[in-house]
């Protein structure tokens, strides 16, 4: 997630058309919300296109649906109060399924769950993805992720230091302002792959704390929407298909989906 992309209110006027000649036709119109800061989940490109995982299986959802689907971009600060307040129909941002989440809002099914994971500079006298290998620590996070809420439960021997995006846990990380940073295992390994990731190395996954990192990631939606669960089928509609295991394919060597 990248700082010259960093995210506003402004952003969120841009609207993208997911181009499906039969969603077009005759589809129930949805609006999305996605963060487009989140690789290789979301991204908001240079030229205004979304990309990601996210952003295909969202299309694939839309498509089996036969929906008239749209795309705007939201901070992820805000992602639910622009929900709640209808500024969107729907979440589809890599969003955690979590208790506290479902006080306010409603989730479809599940549509992949992965770990979180430790990630340190290559030179990092830290040895082990542990709350007492990082006692003592600055440690980087996304604020109002489940992340940040695991390190605050889980890592309380370390200095939490927050960021609004990614990009700027990993711009601090990169110029040794953090000890070590906290986020999805898939985010932080593709970031590693990159120029900017050159710096660190991947020290471990951590064991999953099912109240705070929740059953996978969900679709979002309003309390009392249909959506959640016609977004549930057809969840179920691409995997039967093998559209889900396609796009899957396309990003990762693995599968993402996780246990049935």
């Amino acid at each position: 997630m990248r700082i010259s992309k960093r995210l506003t209110m402004a952003a969120s006027a841009a609207i993208f058309t997911l181009l499906s000649s039969a969603a077009m036709a005759d589809g129930e119109k949805i609006v999305i919300g996605t963060e487009g800061a989140y690789p290789p989940f979301n991204v908001l490109e240079s030229d205004g296109t979304l990309t990601g995982f996210d952003i295909d299986i969202a299309k694939a959802l839309c498509e089996e649906m036969k929906a008239q689907c749209t795309f705007v971009t939201q901070d992820w600060d805000g992602m639910i109060p622009a929900l709640v307040a209808k500024k969107f129909d729907a979440i589809i941002a890599s969003m955690s399924i979590t208790e506290e989440r479902k006080q306010k809002v409603d989730f479809s099914a599940k549509y992949y769950n992965t770990p979180p994971a430790i990630v340190v500079p290559k030179d990092s006298d830290i040895t082990e993805a542990t709350a007492e290998a990082l006692a003592g620590k600055t440690l980087g996070a996304q604020s109002s992720t489940t992340h940040s809420n695991y390190a605050e439960a889980h890592m309380k021997g370390a200095e939490l230091k927050l960021y609004p995006t990614a990009d700027e846990y990993k711009l601090d990380i990169a110029n040794g302002r953090v000890d070590a940073v906290i986020d999805d295992v898939v985010v932080l390994s593709e970031w590693l792959k990159t120029s900017e990731g050159a710096c660190c190395k991947l020290l471990g996954t951590l064991p999953v704390d099912p109240v705070i990192n929740g059953a996978g990631a969900g679709i979002a939606v309003r309390k009392g929407d249909p959506l959640a669960e016609k977004f549930s089928k057809a969840i179920q509609g691409i995997r039967a298909s093998g559209k889900y295991q396609e796009i899957n394919a396309k990003y990762f060597p693995f599968d993402v989906y996780g246990e049935e």
